[in-house]
């Protein structure tokens, strides 16, 4: 049976844990926290049950699935993985500190991936002695629900490793994009400005946060408006990934609006806290 060590218990973590576990991996979620571990399990159980509603997964398949879940507080599990992808927080060195963990307790064959949003996948590479084996895999959220992964290759990334992320995001029904590494790669690079683009209508009073949603929605068929997606994605994410574009691409486009950097730091952190440019205290 494959193996895979998921760190970060958050919404990717538990969102990439639950998709492969239902692939068949014998799959591990690790995060310090053990009430995070248990909130992790409640979500993917309700998501499981989901699908169960809609017919997608039999009640038998979804306790195999369970059955193929563990959890931990330490990294001493993914001494036997195939692979390992950080799902922690978009900080960098919580991610570069993780990263010489893994180099230490993961086999010498594994592949060490990270689920990143925008932190340079060869700064992160560069923690470890096996930088050839890192790599990128952005999965979007909700993690089973949407098909991209965005496979990102560093300087050193070698073409074996890339080759087999790959076959493991097709593997799980995903559609990988290959791309090479670069501040916010793709998705985020281009995604990012026209949230922040939005955020500043709003603080500059041009429209409402529904207004603007409205007419991206309508007028240029985006499913979702950019300010939604924000509080979906979290304003702190976003705050996160804006900072780290316009640190180290240093153009003043990426400039985070101040109205996000205020939201933040009180708290409004979009969906997951109630509360962001919507109210989902209701």
């Amino acid at each position: 049976m494959t193996k895979v060590t998921v760190v970060g218990a958050g919404t990717m973590g538990n969102g990439i844990a639950h998709v492969f576990a239902q692939h068949g991996w014998d799959t591990l979620l690790v995060d310090v926290s053990g009430e995070q571990l248990d909130k992790a399990q409640e979500t993917i159980g309700v998501n499981l049950d989901r699908q169960v509603k809609k017919g997608a997964l039999t009640r038998e398949q979804k306790d195999a699935i369970l059955g193929r879940l563990t959890t931990s507080t330490v990294l001493d599990g993914a001494g036997q993985a195939e692979l390992v992808i950080e799902a922690a927080s978009e900080h960098p060195e919580t991610k570069y500190r993780i990263f010489r963990d893994l180099d230490r307790s993961a086999p010498p064959g594994a592949i060490l991936a990270t689920n990143t949003s925008s932190i340079p996948i060869t700064t992160i590479g560069a923690q470890t002695t096996r930088p050839g084996q890192v790599i990128g895999m952005h999965f979007m959220n909700p993690v089973p629900v949407m098909p991209l992964v965005e496979v990102i290759r560093g300087v050193e990334t070698s073409d074996g490793t890339a080759a087999r992320t790959v076959e493991i995001a097709e593997s799980l029904g995903k559609t990988p994009v290959l791309v090479n590494d670069s501040p916010g790669f793709v998705s985020n690079r281009v995604l990012m400005p026209m949230i922040n683009e939005a955020i500043f209508c709003v603080m500059e009073g041009v429209a409402t946060p529904d207004a603007i949603d409205t007419v991206m929605k309508l007028g240029m068929n985006h499913p979702l408006g950019p300010l939604a997606l924000a509080d979906l994605i979290g304003l702190d994410v976003c705050l996160a990934i804006l900072q780290v574009l316009h640190r180290d691409l240093g153009e003043d486009k990426y400039r985070p609006c101040p109205l996000l950097a205020r939201m933040v730091a009180a708290g409004r952190l979009g969906k997951k806290s109630g509360r962001g440019f919507y109210d989902y205290r209701r």
